[in-house]
């Protein structure tokens, strides 16, 4: 101990009271802030990176802190978020609706655009296929329907759920596809008329024509389908209704929401 105190220049009795005081304020807090984020980040499922984290002490919790001080911390602890991928997926050129969207995805109220898409997945068992019907408004998942098989059943009861939950009024809710097949079939196409739904689709092979729910997808990916192998096709379908139902939709805090969750973000626009 001489010797090291020698070496850095402090006295013995110096060290012996640095090592009696008592910890500053600013570390205690410090250190229960380092607490809060690190639920905050595991609550999340470990997705949540510096925006999220603060947005949730500051929106969800009412704790006043900076993102400076979060950035340190979360530093400090190790804890990141996880970053999203593009994906692109080619369709066969087939006979399509007209393109109302034109990639203008904003709208001011619920149930004015939908989106919809199927993405897949494997497990040991087989792959696993999803289609999701989101509303442009909130990014709410307003219909979703999983299957062994990516079927024209398969976009049409996500797209029947929607229809039931919602309510459409009658030719005011536009539903926006790209071109496969599942979304051309005559049982897709017959329950988006007889409902007074306006399809719309974009072109073939371009992505940024459906790029919100391409932008879903990804962050689906990367949040849940990529972080395990999955061994069943029930476990995988179990996990992606739970993550639909109940993280994406009432956890969430997504950047084009002002860090509200959907469902946070309807109440309190709601007209």
């Amino acid at each position: 101990m001489e010797v090291a105190c020698r070496v850095l220049g402090v006295s013995i009795s110096g060290y012996y009271d640095w090592r009696g005081r008592p910890p500053s304020q600013r570390a205690v807090r410090h250190a229960w802030l380092t607490d809060v984020i690190a639920r905050v980040h595991a609550e999340s499922r470990g997705t949540y990176g510096l925006r999220r984290v603060h947005a949730e002490l500051t929106i969800g919790r009412g704790i006043s802190v900076g993102k400076q001080a979060v950035e340190l911390l979360m530093r400090r602890a190790h804890l990141q978020g996880l970053s999203g991928r593009p994906r692109y997926r080619r369709v066969p050129n087939v006979a399509t609706a007209e393109d109302r969207v034109q990639r203008q995805f904003a709208r001011n109220e619920r149930d004015q655009l939908w989106v919809t898409d199927i993405t897949e997945h494997a497990t040991r068992e087989g792959k696993v296929y999803c289609a999701v019907v989101l509303d442009a408004f909130s990014r709410r998942v307003v219909g979703w329907s999983i299957d062994a098989q990516p079927t024209a059943a398969l976009v049409t009861n996500a797209l029947g759920m929607a229809i039931e939950q919602r309510s459409p009024r009658d030719g005011t809710t536009v539903i926006h596809s790209d071109q496969g097949t599942q979304f051309t079939s005559w049982a897709f196409t017959k329950r988006a008329v007889d409902s007074g739904l306006l399809p719309s689709m974009g072109s073939v092979g371009d992505c940024y024509d459906n790029a919100m729910v391409e932008s879903f997808w990804s962050r689906m990916q990367v949040e849940l389908l990529n972080r395990q192998r999955w061994k069943t096709r029930t476990e995988l379908a179990n996990a992606i209704f739970e993550y639909l139902e109940i993280f994406h939709n009432r956890q969430r805090r997504h950047s084009s929401l002002g860090m509200l969750s959907p469902v946070e973000y309807e109440l309190r626009n709601a007209s």
